[in-house]
């Protein structure tokens, strides 16, 4: 995975986890930096699977 991608990529996860970990709150579930680790990390791969993906298709177009 591209290393400046993956920067950005993890920029806009962090930017999303106060709601994740708020809503996860309310169901009683408490989290911390390292219970949410392997959620952004596969979070990051779902980014990077439908970057390839739209990457692929406007090449298929193009």
């Amino acid at each position: 995975m591209d290393q400046e991608r993956n920067m950005k990529f993890m920029q806009i996860a962090m930017s999303h986890l106060p709601e994740a970990k708020q809503l996860m709150e309310q169901k009683g579930i408490e989290l911390t930096m390292e219970d949410v680790q392997p959620l952004l990390n596969m979070l990051m791969n779902v980014m990077n699977d439908a970057y390839e993906l739209g990457r692929s298709e406007t090449e298929d177009q193009g």
